[in-house]
């Protein structure tokens, strides 16, 4: 049976005769259909007849209208209205701004607007620094993205991609406390991007690039990171390696292992990909073997034609192998996914050497089945919230850019990044740590704490 999902829920408002049995028959026909039952409300009762709203949970659009179908057909039961709930959820969209002070009177318009506001002007004017404290800019960070490389949907555009980034913002308020706001550009030129960030910059105590596909991304965020004087980010590559790394550190304690022993391979050689196999490298690990599209990355492959690409290749595969994802997979340690669903088969698993770790993190189909991986691997970790061992990148940016804001920094740094994902895998213990539990909860409220108090601390 297909696992349901609050993502794809409706709350059926029902009409049924007020007699026993009545709404019995209506949970038996959610249940045949393979609803799952949540919230069940009595909007009104007369002698006759009541009428409740009943949250189903569903696996998919198509599951949502079998649900549907099957209470409709019930005798004496009427389905007065069908809501969608996630999509309520987004009526509006999901951010509004709010004012910090009140404003009930004269005095109040003179300090927060005119004449008061021009002198905290003339403040910034004289000393550009203070914008930090004296306006938002200090506790604001700009989501940009060009809606290219939405993750499971691709490239959508920057409307359709509204809706992650306002996501995103209300995980940057909720975890870090840090007021970000959705920048969407309807342009996929390089140049462009760069100038419009720049320009809306001064606004911002940070940018957080989301979305943009590769190679391109590479370009944006270095281009960005050269010329201003706030920290650049781009989360799709380093918030995805620094929750993945802090996640192997604590692996290797359950497998007691170190990261320098380590045969890795990865499969994705785009974003996210190239910041692993980077981040790996510089956290201690020598054998790292990168698998794009047309097989193994080698040096001497004449298809690297991006720089980034290129320097990818040089550094990994030390022992120059080449071929496909399988001939990667024989003897290795760790798979990490980030590419395509179901692209590693249970012979590739089996493959691997004793205590694998296994990280399929494509979403929202992983590169093999958790259930398949569990048969070979000792540690399986996936993308998806309805599996043990999240990877998930809400456990760093929201406290990395706490740290960041706070401190005032100019440049993400490799130290930054490595202290980050040593405070998310120091949350817990050595008496947590399970094969099941490599990684904290993403409620946790000590993560982005202690990922913020990491950052600053790093000189």
């Amino acid at each position: 049976m297909a696992i349901t999902s609050p993502s794809y829920s409706v709350t059926l408002r029902v009409k049924l005769p007020n007699e026993p049995g009545k709404f019995a028959l209506v949970a038996e026909a959610i249940g045949n259909a393979g609803g799952n039952l949540g919230a069940i409300n009595l909007v009104s009762s007369a002698r006759t007849h009541k009428v409740r709203d009943i949250v189903v949970f569903a696996a998919n659009e198509d599951h949502e209208a079998a649900v549907v179908k099957a209470v409709e057909a019930l005798t004496d039961i009427d389905v007065l209205q069908v809501s969608d709930r996630t999509t309520d959820a987004h009526i509006g969209g999901k951010l509004e701004i709010r004012s910090k002070h009140p404003l009930v009177n004269h005095d109040d318009l003179s300090m927060l607007y005119t004449p008061g506001v021009a002198r905290i002007c003339k403040r910034i004017y004289e000393n550009p620094e203070s914008a930090r404290r004296l306006t938002i800019k200090g506790n604001s960070v700009a989501v940009v993205t060009d809606g290219t490389a939405v993750l499971g949907l691709g490239d959508i555009g920057p409307l359709a991609a509204m809706p992650v980034m306002e996501g995103k913002a209300i995980l940057f308020k909720e975890f870090g406390n840090v007021d970000a706001y959705p920048i969407c550009l309807d342009t996929k030129n390089v140049d462009e991007i760069v100038e419009t960030v720049a320009r809306l910059s001064p606004g911002f105590g940070g940018i957080n690039l989301e979305d943009i596909s590769a190679p391109r991304c590479f370009d944006v965020e270095e281009r960005l990171a050269e010329r201003l004087d706030i920290p650049v980010f781009h989360d799709d590559q380093h918030g995805t390696a620094i929750v993945l790394l802090a996640a192997i550190t604590n692996a290797l304690k359950i497998v007691k292992r170190d990261l320098s022993d380590l045969r890795i391979v990865i499969a994705g050689a785009g974003a996210a990909g190239t910041a692993i196999a980077e981040l790996l490298l510089y956290a201690g690990a020598t054998d790292i073997v990168v698998i794009g599209r047309n097989g193994i990355l080698h040096p001497d492959d004449e298809r690297n034609a991006h720089p980034k690409r290129l320097k990818l290749a040089e550094e990994t595969n030390p022992r120059r192998i080449r071929g496909s994802l399988d001939d990667a997979m024989k003897g290795a340690d760790v798979f990490i996914g980030v590419s395509a669903p179901n692209i590693v088969g249970e012979e590739a698993i089996a493959s691997m050497r004793p205590d694998a770790m296994v990280f399929a993190m494509a979403n929202p189909i992983p590169e093999v089945a958790p259930e398949i991986a569990e048969r070979h691997a000792r540690i399986v970790a996936t993308g998806r919230s309805d599996y043990p061992n999240q990877i998930n990148n809400v456990l760093c940016f929201p406290g990395l850019f706490r740290g960041l804001l706070d401190s005032g920094t100019k440049r993400v740094t490799n130290e930054m990044k490595l202290a980050a994902a040593r405070a998310i895998a120091g949350i817990l213990s050595d008496d947590e740590l399970t094969d099941d539990c490599i990684v904290p909860s993403v409620f946790d409220k000590r993560v982005a704490l202690a990922v913020a108090s990491a950052v600053m601390a790093v000189p």
